[in-house]
Formats: structure tokens, C-alpha cells, sequence
């Protein structure tokens, strides 16, 4: 049984899962392991955030194919029975500059696994060799390539960096004519605001276990290229929010980007977009992938599957 208290803050509605004792327990025991990880990962940071990435389980009774066509690059992660008209499209975490689709199939697999919704993971081309606009363009590129394929209903779904990719990519398709509207967005730790107005960046009392503020900068001075940290294609924050469809934010409260989730949340309730929002205590950045190791992790995503149920119809 989730504990969970609700705080009405003056703009949005937010929802405060909190862990037990034995939670916390698990928690700080990865920790320790994050840090071993790391002290001890050799060779090119890609591929030791590739391998960290690939340590959530591949589930059961789902198909993998690869794609390379039409300007399109990623993996489908396909359940046995879905529907042909409902599809997720994934864009995956990293800064900007780390990450890819293959690292994400096992992670993807658990929301497939939840929802019977076969998801297209998308690979973009990653900084410093690809500045902006590219990612928004591919993103895009992506949902019309899913929408000419003869998806009807499609959701967004990402984390972190590619959480703000969603959230730029749900702005730009919503407010376009694709010909198919969004049914919904879920996004897990997203970087909404390159300007870092978010106070929760340099709070000491954050003890974020997994990226820095100073990481952040690296990442944002080699993802910007002639781009303003203040442009909605970097902060999806300082866009324009209205006509966007429901979203799920999910937040750790140990993370930098915590405030990142909260004035996003806020400007959406603001412009009159349906989004709910949730903090897990304790929790580190993108804890959902530690499916494995943490209750709170597969109650998450328990939650992400029902809200994308919902909005696909089938809740």
C-alpha cells in the first residue's frame, strides 16, 4: 500500500509518494552500488552509460526489431498482441550526449510489458556532434514517420534529457497539423529548463546521487550549439503549453532536476493543461530503471502504465 499525502501548492496539485524504512534501506544500498559503478567504469562514457542503462530486465513475451529507414533510427519493442493503432514513441535520457535506443530496450520493455502498447524507441543523433535543432527534428520526424504508418493514437513518453525532449516534441506536435494529436505524455526526471532558474540545482540539501549541476552545464554547452538556453526547443519550460494533452511527471526529491518537474507542472496547470504530478521521497534521478532493486521503481511504472491506459482508452 502506497503512503501517499497530497499538497495543493498555489499553481498545481501534487502528489507525495513516501517509502518505508526497508525502502530507504534498498535505496541507499544502491547508491553504494552507483558509486562502485562509476569508480570503477573504464573506456568511453557512452558506453559505460550504455552498459549502467542496459542493467534493467529485458521482460519476458516482447519482440525487438531494429529500424534504419525513412530518416527514422531506433528499436520497436513490441508486446505479442497489441493493437495496430496505438503506439508509444520513447525518447530516451543522457544529456543530450550519452544514451541510446539498444541501451533502453530492456527499460522500455517494462512499460510495454504494463500497457500491451508497443513503443518505438527512438534514436537521435547525440551532442557534441549534433547541436540543436537536430533532436526536436528528429524527434518529430519520428511521430510523423509512427502517424504515416497508421498509429492514431500515439503517446510520448521519456526521461530525463529525452523527458524534455517529449515535452518540446509534445509542443511541437500538438500545436502542428500531423494529422494525429497526442493522447497523452508521461516523462520521468525531465530537464525542462536549460537556464537552470530551478533552485533545487545548487540546493545543498539535494544529495543527488547520479548527475551534478556541473555535469548539466557540460552537457547543455555542448547540446546548444548557436541555440539560447532560453529557446523552447531547449527549455521546454518557456514554451508555449497550452492545447498540450494530460501528462504524468514522476520525480525523485533527491535529484537536481526536482524543480525542473515542479514550475513545469505549474506553467502546465497554468495554461490549462489536465497534468499530474509526483514527487518520490528519497528517490534518486530516474529511479524507475531500478526495476530490480526498488518496490518504488515497479510501483511507478505501475502508475505511468494506468495513466497511459487511461488515456489510450483501455483503463
Amino acid at each position: 500500500m502506497l503512503n501517499v499525502s497530497e499538497i495543493t501548492r498555489s499553481e498545481a496539485k501534487v502528489e507525495v509518494i513516501h517509502i518505508t524504512d526497508e525502502e530507504r534501506a534498498r535505496e541507499n544500498a544502491l547508491r553504494e552500488h552507483f558509486a562502485s559503478f562509476w569508480a570503477s567504469a573504464t573506456g568511453d562514457l557512452r558506453t559505460a552509460y550504455d552498459a549502467f542503462i542496459s542493467a534493467s530486465p529485458l521482460t519476458e513475451d516482447v519482440a525487438l526489431d531494429a529500424v534504419d529507414e525513412d530518416g527514422v533510427k531506433g528499436w520497436w519493442v513490441r508486446p505479442k498482441q497489441a493493437s495496430s493503432a496505438q503506439a508509444i514513441l520513447y525518447i530516451h535520457g543522457g544529456g543530450y550526449v550519452v544514451g541510446s535506443a539498444k541501451a533502453y530496450r530492456g527499460f522500455v520493455s517494462q512499460i510495454v510489458a504494463r500497457t500491451q502498447v508497443p513503443a518505438f524507441l527512438l534514436d537521435y543523433p547525440l551532442a557534441p556532434e549534433a547541436t540543436l535543432p537536430t533532436g526536436p527534428n528528429a524527434a518529430v520526424t519520428a511521430w510523423r514517420w509512427l502517424v504515416a504508418h497508421g498509429f492514431k493514437e500515439i503517446a510520448v513518453v521519456g526521461d530525463s534529457a529525452g523527458g524534455g525532449l517529449s515535452l518540446i516534441t509534445l509542443a511541437e506536435v500538438s500545436k502542428a497539423s500531423h494529422g494525429v494529436t497526442p493522447v497523452a505524455g508521461v516523462v520521468f526526471s525531465p530537464w525542462a529548463d536549460m537556464t537552470f532558474s530551478a533552485a533545487s540545482m545548487t540546493d545543498p540539501s539535494i544529495v543527488d546521487p547520479l548527475i551534478s549541476y556541473e555535469y548539466l552545464q557540460d552537457c547543455r554547452q555542448k547540446y546548444l550549439g548557436s541555440f539560447k538556453a532560453s529557446d523552447p526547443l531547449a527549455s521546454p519550460l518557456l514554451g508555449d503549453l497550452k492545447g498540450l494533452p494530460p501528462l504524468l511527471i514522476q520525480v525523485g526529491s533527491d535529484e537536481r532536476l526536482l524543480d525542473d518537474s515542479r514550475q513545469y507542472a505549474d506553467r502546465a496547470a497554468q495554461a490549462g493543461v489536465p497534468v499530474q504530478l509526483e514527487v518520490w521521497e528519497g528517490m534518486h534521478h530516474v529511479f524507475q530503471l531500478d526495476v530490480a532493486h526498488l518496490e518504488s521503481s515497479r510501483k511507478a511504472l505501475d502508475r505511468a502504465a494506468g495513466f497511459l491506459l487511461d488515456a489510450f482508452g483501455r483503463g
